[in-house]
């Protein structure tokens, strides 16, 4: 099976170590990544996941940042739309997409405490794979 990753660089220290997770627990269950896709922040994942999704060499994608909550409800605004736009494409390419996106309204802390759950959406993703390939 066949993934592609697309992840935020807004808050690079904490997403990074996401990607690094995702990379290694993708090796370890036999998932090829094909395509590693930085982008700005969560805000510009969709798009991302398009093009991802658009690759023939693809099969499914996992999304991976991490939403901090400021002083304002951004966060939330940004964490809704992101998520609602990437199960739209999902559905919309038939090809599992899973959200590796922490937040929102957590601490930098929390996120540094969520970093481990990238190795989730790797795994997640494989479970829908293997799933779609059953019917």
């Amino acid at each position: 099976m066949k993934i592609g990753i697309v992840v935020s660089e807004y808050n690079y220290d904490i997403t990074m170590m996401m990607l690094q997770r995702a990379q290694e627990h993708a090796a370890f269950m036999n998932l090829e990544v094909t395509h590693v896709l930085k982008v700005p922040g969560t805000f510009d994942i969709p798009l991302g996941v398009k093009k991802i999704l658009e690759k023939k060499d693809v099969d499914g994608a996992i999304t991976l940042g991490a939403v901090i909550k400021g002083e304002t409800d951004h966060d939330q605004i940004i964490m809704q739309n992101a998520a609602r736009k990437i199960e739209d494409l999902s559905v919309e390419y038939s090809k599992p997409v899973a959200l590796g996106i922490s937040g929102p309204n957590q601490t930098r802390l929390q996120a540094q405490a969520r970093i481990e759950m990238a190795r989730d959406a790797v795994e997640s993703v494989a479970k829908m794979l293997k799933r779609l390939s059953e019917l």
